[in-house]
């Protein structure tokens, strides 16, 4: 998906269960990449009915952020995306969970992930419990710290691409 043809608004202020028909919900757990995974199609991975045994594999969505940012074709930090870029994933953590040669990011609990489009980062907002879109600078203060980076990433091949 080089585009996005998905009307992404549509998804503003919805709680997870208003977008996952297998049965993960719970509110004390991370559901950015489970948000991102279910729109975008990314079924590769650990998802969200291996959470729960529920629902279908046809509706099932990555439910790790690792794991969707090894899987983009390219990434890099966020101040280096090509102007021309107007889709694609934002992924917020520390500088030194990232290894951009190998396009690997550690599984460490403080990693976020947007879809950004129309000048908008939309993610799920674990604190609020809803889909939100926020500014690139804003979304960049997700969390605090000296070495907190924002990277953008390509869009993998989801299961809906031909």
């Amino acid at each position: 998906m080089t585009d996005c043809t998905i009307d992404i608004e549509q998804y503003l202020e919805k709680n997870i269960n208003g977008i996952c028909n297998n049965s993960y919900h719970k509110n004390t757990d991370n559901h950015c990449a489970h948000f991102v995974s279910h729109v975008l199609g990314f079924r590769f991975g650990f998802t969200c009915r291996g959470m729960t045994g529920d629902g279908t594999a046809d509706d099932s969505a990555n439910i790790r952020v690792h794991q969707v940012f090894t899987k983009c074709p390219k990434v890099g930090k966020w101040d280096d995306k090509p102007v021309s870029t107007t889709f694609c994933l934002a992924f917020i953590t520390s500088a030194s969970n990232v290894n951009l040669k190998t396009k690997q990011m550690r599984n460490h609990p403080r990693k976020h992930i947007g879809i950004f489009h129309g000048g908008k980062i939309y993610h799920y907002s674990n604190r609020k419990n809803k889909v939100v879109a926020q500014t690139p600078s804003i979304y960049a203060k997700h969390y605090s710290g000296d070495d907190i980076t924002v990277y953008y990433g390509s869009m993998p091949k989801s299961d809906t691409d031909s």
